[in-house]
């Protein structure tokens, strides 16, 4: 039924909280007289996927991961199923991605934020010698982390808990409300569907978000930088990241924004306004 993300620092202790929620829900479970009997429970994430610590210190081989990752969420979710994602997931354009899959599926979801100090992370991280990671990847990576938001859909509904911290316990009843008792929220609007499809749905949301990569990348030409960028088919602006955007990145973007709403229609005349707060989200 639901998808779990959890998150948090290096070393901040996701597997022991993963596991720990794996076995509150079996036990919960196998009571022979609950009603969800039927679900079973699964963790999937950098160990499953045989992801090594090395993979975050190259920007294509965590691009990797992560693909693969979205790709065992994408096969594994379902109704059926309390499936633990135990990666990073330290960016919010991924945690917004793996989100985007739970309401395709129909399925409720949270975020399990492991939140810890950097300090305590890196002496734990150090502790553990080769088994952790790096110092320089350590910071890399902390550096680069963004904390969940409860403000934001796709970080909502949000649970803190204090690792290494016997006194601070999972919050589990209110983890099995959120994903068990509630019902799915409605779809999104990176997964809205609308009554019916127009016949030319895949060409209009080619053309739509072709124009406004296109628009960025004629902007670009000026070489005179912009902190909102207006495009056509919208009121929306693209918040430019403080650097050129490549065609590639865009690219990316426009098929990963595309293969997310092939099958669940959009209204064409909403997919540029769409697009664009996609890109702001994950840029």
């Amino acid at each position: 039924m639901p998808l779990i993300i959890m998150t948090g620092l290096p070393s901040s202790g996701k597997s022991t909280r993963a596991a720990e929620l794996r076995r509150l829900f079996e036990e919960r479970l196998a009571q022979p007289e609950h009603q969800h009997r039927r679900l079973t429970v699964q963790i999937v994430g950098d160990d499953t996927l045989g992801v090594s610590h090395s993979a975050y210190a190259s920007a294509h081989e965590e691009k990797m991961a992560r693909g693969a990752l979205l790709s065992a969420v994408e096969r594994l979710v379902s109704r059926e199923c309390v499936l633990i994602a135990d990666a990073p997931n330290y960016i919010k354009g991924l945690r917004y991605q793996l989100h985007c899959i739970a309401r395709e599926v129909g399925t409720t979801h949270c975020v399990v934020h492991c939140a810890i100090s950097a300090d305590a992370a890196r002496a734990i991280n150090a502790a553990r010698g080769d088994a952790g990671y790096s110092a320089e990847l350590f910071e890399a990576l902390a550096a680069r982390y963004e904390e969940p938001n409860a403000a934001s859909r796709w970080d909502s509904p949000l649970f803190t808990v204090i690792q290494h911290d016997p006194a601070d316990a999972l919050p589990f009843e209110d983890i099995w409300a959120a994903v068990v008792e509630r019902r799915a929220p409605p779809p999104n609007f990176a997964t809205a569907m609308k009554p019916v499809a127009e016949t030319n749905y895949l060409f209009e949301l080619e053309r739509a978000t072709q124009e406004v990569i296109a628009a960025i990348l004629e902007s670009q030409k000026s070489g005179v930088p912009v902190a909102q960028l207006p495009v056509p088919g919208t009121a929306e602006r693209v918040r430019m990241p403080g650097r050129s955007l490549t065609l590639s990145e865009l690219r990316r973007q426009r098929m990963q924004f595309t293969r997310l709403n092939r099958q669940v229609p959009l209204q064409i005349e909403k997919i540029a306004e769409l697009f664009v707060k996609y890109l702001n989200i994950n840029l």
